[in-house]
C-alpha cells in the first residue's frame, strides 16, 4: 500500500509538484493525500486543486494564539492519517502539539549542508562565507530551526561568478531530486532513526 503524505506549503509548490509528479508512478510508493498551508491564494494549493489533492489552510493570525493554530494544524493533518509529513517550502516553525503527534515523521529541506548556515538565508551565507561547495539538506524536523537529524543531503558547487540568485536556483534543482528520491525511498524502505544517524530501512 502507498505511504500517505501530507504536504505543507507557503509558496509556488515546486518541490510539491515534483512529489506529484514522482507518486503518479505506482512503483514511487506514495501518495499526496492532503496539501495544507498557511495561506491563500498560493501556486501551491492551485498546484494541488489542479492534481484533484484536498487542501487545507489556517492562517497564524486567524488563531488566538500560535499554540492555538498548531493544535488547529496538527488537527487537520491527523484527518488525512499520514504516514509522513513533508514541508516543502513551509515558512513556518511547527509547535510542541504538531511535533507530539508526528514527531519522527516529518521532513524538511535546507538551503545548505546543515549543520552550516541554519535559518532563513542559507545560499547568502554560504556565498558571503567563501564555501566552494554547499547544497542542500533533508531532515527530521525537531524542535529547533534545522537541527534535526540528516536523512540526505545532495551537494552543489559554488561557481565564481554565482550571485546569490544563481546559486539558490542550482541548489533548489538539487533539493527537489534529492527529496523525491528520499521520500521514495522512505516510502518502499522505511527509515530508521538511531541518536543522530538515520538510515533507509526497517
Amino acid at each position: 500500500m502507498a505511504s500517505r503524505l501530507v504536504v505543507l506549503v507557503s509558496g509556488s509548490g515546486t518541490n510539491l509538484q515534483a512529489l506529484l509528479d514522482a507518486c503518479a508512478d505506482p512503483a514511487y510508493g506514495a501518495e499526496v493525500v492532503a496539501v495544507g498551508a498557511d495561506r491563500d491564494g498560493i501556486e501551491g494549493l492551485a498546484r494541488a486543486r489542479r492534481a484533484g489533492v484536498p487542501t487545507f489552510v489556517h492562517r497564524v493570525g486567524e488563531h488566538a494564539s500560535r499554540e492555538d493554530w498548531d493544535a488547529a494544524l496538527t488537527d487537520a493533518v491527523a484527518a488525512h492519517e499520514p504516514d509522513l509529513v513533508v514541508l516543502a517550502g513551509f515558512m513556518k516553525l511547527v509547535g510542541a502539539s504538531f511535533l507530539g503527534r508526528f514527531g519522527g515523521r516529518v521532513i524538511n529541506t535546507h538551503p545548505a549542508l546543515s549543520p552550516s548556515f541554519p535559518g532563513m538565508h542559507g545560499p547568502r551565507d554560504a556565498l558571503e562565507y567563501g564555501v566552494k561547495v554547499t547544497g542542500a539538506t533533508l531532515f527530521v524536523v525537531d524542535a529547533g530551526v534545522d537541527t534535526g537529524q540528516i536523512v540526505a543531503q545532495s551537494v552543489v558547487p559554488v561557481e565564481d561568478d554565482d550571485d546569490v540568485a544563481s546559486l539558490h536556483e542550482r541548489i533548489k534543482t538539487a533539493e527537489r531530486a534529492m527529496l523525491v528520491d528520499a521520500v521514495g525511498r522512505i516510502a518502499r524502505e522505511g527509515l530508521v532513526v538511531e541518536g543522530r544517524r538515520v538510515r533507509f530501512g526497517g
